[in-house]
């Protein structure tokens, strides 16, 4: 169960939060908890302690991991946010877009 149709590098928009509406691409893809970091999207600051790599510590802005279904992918043909349904296709399975006028794959 820890398969998303959501990957890296995929164009998503957030559909519900303190950041609904957003556009952006995903950074990175965590199955196991399945969540996902966008990039400008759920922005904390944190203080960071004095290291070697940063001598004077501080406060950072980072992003914070978000759950999969508050993101949903927008389709690169119709420029659409849609959901993601799965074709088998040569024995290899391919994500297609779910509008009705579209229908294209996305891989």
């Amino acid at each position: 169960m820890n398969k998303m149709r959501i990957h890296k590098g995929d164009r998503v928009q957030v559909i519900s939060g303190k950041d609904k509406g957003a556009i952006s691409s995903v950074m990175r893809a965590l199955p196991e908890s399945r969540k996902v970091v966008v990039e400008k999207v759920g922005v904390v600051k944190k203080a960071q302690r004095p290291t070697r790599d940063n001598p004077s510590g501080g406060i950072i802005s980072l992003e914070k991991p978000i759950h999969v279904s508050t993101v949903m992918l927008v389709c690169p043909k119709c420029d659409q946010p849609t959901r993601v349904g799965l074709v088998v296709k040569d024995g290899k399975k391919v994500r297609v877009c779910k509008n009705k006028e579209c229908g294209k794959e996305i891989d």
